[in-house]
């Protein structure tokens, strides 16, 4: 009995345990199944990104931002190769670390602690410093060589380059550090511009290293688009050195801008503002005493604030983020919608008495003492106010705003910048007939520069509002069209007919009236001009001097137009008399090097421009005959038979009757002294320079008018210069008042 005990004993201390045993093995296999849940389902996504982490290592490839190329395909913005360094801590020898941070703090003047800080996390990246040159970048690669430093990587990277520095710089605009566009074309096509990056993805071992090509998987980067641009750098040149020279010589005071464009097709040939930015450091002022200024502000907050107003304005391109009340300008508009509505003819007479009185306000004309009678086309060659107060009130405001809305005026053009400001004007609802009649000569609606350009081509060339643009393609890396940006035609505004009266209206301004400080000999310029004052400032003396200029007006190809605002100098405020000049000196230069050649009429011939030819090597007496021909004349220095350099050089242009200089020994130039020319009449001027040797080039005021006389000449009295030069000067009418 007690042996069948101890059994019964025994098994039931078996049986506790197998339950026991089996228990604890049931309640681990629930623990386990319930982790295995956990990782597997419940924590599935953050547990699988983990072990794609340690498994995989991802890199992006950086895509080459577009190119930006002129008309012609000179570069204007472009990316440069550039490298980043990083380090990568789980890959690197702690025992380096020091050595790592001391050793790149140097080389690429970081903060050593900064690096060591990064070392010590548990990742595979830590950036250290971007866009550094190839030289540094070296200097890392060999400092690494030279150690056996693993860990560290040098990937290439692009920044941005602006090879003429300021040149076109309101245009372009500039790129952040990250190479995002934030300014200009840059910013307007970001996204052409930027491309796509790619990347690759790397298998890892267990050990963390790489296991090879064989196991990447690529995408490669796609390069942006680059951008070729309407506008063309030589005439782009010529107007900002036009504009600088002018603004600085007018001490304008809130800036200028000028602006180029194809009046049939909208392209931008160049466009400018005074002053410049260098988009290479656009974050540095290029207004020294200004910059002074603000550092010399104590309270950082305030400093910040003023500089960062500052920087603003310097990137502000005024040709579309700015707007102005026209002036006289908008007269074009005024007239060439009351022509084409029928409610004007050039038959029309009016009479000008100095003002005219509308509901009690007196409005005045420039001409105080009244115009008298005039007709249609004299109303606007005069600039009359009055005038133009009839005009607009035969049309009424229903008409004018008809043709104000259908020039473009109402709306933006649409050009491609970014920040383009709408006009800001009366409507047809709330004019009265007080804001009808001072709209109608250009005051109080505001509109931008590009707005008023715009509408002027509308106006001469054929009647067809464009779109105004800077970019004509999209190419890819390879130079292939991608696409074709030119805009089509948006509107006939008005008639065919109506723009040639229009645009020969202003060719006469610029012979006879109050455009004739644009005039150039041999080419049919028009133009008008335009003075307004700024309503909207405490100062009663802010005015804009502006002029826009259209050639060659039997068949408008090109117009100008030039702004002055807040023009502080000794010549006045007056649009014809400072930006006149500008318009007529580059329409000198622009129209020739388009290929635009001169017709002079009978009384210009005295002033026709002939192409220098080559007599070096010729006879001396065979050379004389060979000028002579060409309507030239020689001036022979030496004793030699035989002419072995001439001045002026081959190729250039002068006007007929100019001498050129043969020299018949080898040696220097003859220098000569330039004379002051200023305020000498045309005949006195000829004298003056063929008694020197010096040859002349006329511009400005018509120089048949005997009352002309010069208020600028190029190169300046007192210098130096080789006998032959051509010296250009610039004449004024003082007799006339704007």
């Amino acid at each position: 009995m007690a042996r069948q005990r101890n059994q019964t004993n025994v098994t039931n201390e078996m049986r506790k345990r197998t339950i026991v045993v089996s228990f604890f093995a049931v309640l681990c296999f629930v623990i386990v199944a319930a982790n295995m849940f956990r990782i597997q389902v419940l924590n599935y996504e953050e547990n699988k990104a983990e072990a794609t982490a340690i498994q995989l290592r991802e890199m992006e490839l950086s895509p080459n931002r577009g190119t930006i190329y002129d008309a012609n395909g000179k570069i204007l913005a472009q990316s440069a190769t550039v490298w980043t360094i990083s380090v990568s801590p789980l890959e690197s020898d702690e025992e380096q670390h020091q050595l790592i941070a001391s050793g790149l703090g140097e080389i690429l003047d970081v903060d050593p602690q900064t690096i060591l800080t990064k070392l010590g996390k548990k990742n595979y990246y830590q950036l250290i410093k971007q866009k550094v040159d190839k030289p540094v970048a070296d200097q890392v690669r060999q400092f690494c060589q030279d150690n056996k430093i693993s860990g560290v990587n040098i990937a290439e990277d692009y920044k941005r380059y602006y090879p003429y520095g300021e040149f076109a710089s309101t245009i372009l605009g500039f790129c952040g550090s990250d190479n995002q566009g934030l300014a200009g074309l840059e910013s307007y096509y970001n996204e052409e511009l930027t491309g796509e990056k790619g990347r690759v993805i790397a298998a890892k071992n267990g050990w963390g290293l790489d296991m090879g090509t064989d196991y990447e998987i690529m995408s490669e980067a796609r390069d942006g688009y680059s951008l070729k641009l309407t506008v063309d750098e030589t005439i782009q040149h010529y107007l900002e050195k036009q504009l600088s020279l002018n603004a600085e010589k007018h001490r304008v005071q809130e800036g200028a801008v000028g602006i180029v464009m194809n009046v049939k097709t909208g392209a931008i040939l160049a466009m400018a503002n005074y002053p410049a930015y260098n988009p290479n450091d656009p974050y540095a002022l290029t207004n020294e005493s200004l910059a002074a200024q603000i550092a010399a502000i104590t309270d950082d907050t305030r400093r910040n604030e003023a500089m960062s107003q500052a920087r603003q304005k310097q990137w502000r391109n005024k040709a579309v983020n700015d707007l102005y009340e026209p002036g006289s300008v908008f007269k074009v508009i005024t007239a060439a919608s009351a022509l084409d509505s029928g409610k004007a003819s050039l038959a029309n007479g009016y009479y000008c008495k100095g003002f005219k009185e509308v509901e009690e306000r007196i409005m005045k004309c420039s001409q105080t003492g009244g115009h008298g009678a005039e007709s249609f086309k004299q109303a606007l060659i005069n600039s009359c106010n009055p005038a133009f107060i009839e005009i607009g009130a035969a049309m009424g405001k229903d008409i004018f705003y008809d043709y104000f809305y259908s020039f473009g005026m109402a709306e933006k053009t649409g050009i491609d910048l970014p920040g383009e400001q709408k006009s800001i004007y009366y409507t047809d609802e709330t004019h009265t007939t007080v804001t009808l009649a001072s709209c109608s000569f250009g005051q109080s609606n505001k509109v931008t520069p590009i707005q008023m350009i715009t509408a002027i081509a509308t106006a001469v060339n054929g009647g067809n509002l464009v779109t105004p643009h800077l970019v004509s393609q999209l190419l890819d890396s390879d130079g292939n069209v991608v696409q074709d940006l030119t805009p089509e035609i948006r509107r006939q505004v008005i008639s065919q007919q109506t723009s040639e009266i229009i645009a020969d209206i202003l060719q006469e301004n610029v012979t006879s009236g109050n455009g004739r400080h644009a005039y150039i000999a041999g080419y049919r310029v028009g133009g008008k001009s335009g003075t307004s004052q700024k309503l909207d400032t405490p100062r009663d003396n802010d005015y804009i001097a502006s002029f826009v200029g259209v050639a060659p007006c039997d068949d408008p190809e090109i117009a100008i137009l030039i702004f002055f605002d807040t023009p502080t100098g000794e010549d006045g405020y007056y649009g014809g008399t400072l930006a006149g000049p500008v318009v007529g000196s580059l329409m000198g230069e622009i129209l020739p090097y388009l290929g635009i050649e001169p017709v002079y009429s009978a009384s210009e011939q005295n002033q026709a421009s002939v192409t220098v030819s080559s007599i070096t090597g010729y006879d001396i007496t065979e050379a004389a005959v060979k000028l002579q021909r060409a309507g030239l004349k020689v001036k022979t220095v030496g004793t030699g038979n035989k002419v072995v350099s001439q001045f002026p050089a081959v190729g250039q242009k002068v006007t007929v009757g100019s001498i050129v200089v043969a020299y018949t020994e080898q040696g220097e130039s003859t220098m000569v002294t330039v004379p002051n020319l200023l305020n000498k009449s045309p005949s006195a001027v000829a004298t003056t320079l063929t008694s020197r040797g010096l040859n002349l080039k006329e511009e400005g005021a018509y120089s048949g008018n005997s009352n002309v006389r010069v208020y600028r000449q190029s190169p300046n009295a007192g210098d130096k210069v080789p006998m032959g030069t051509v010296i250009t000067v610039i004449y004024q009418d003082p007799n006339y008042t704007e």
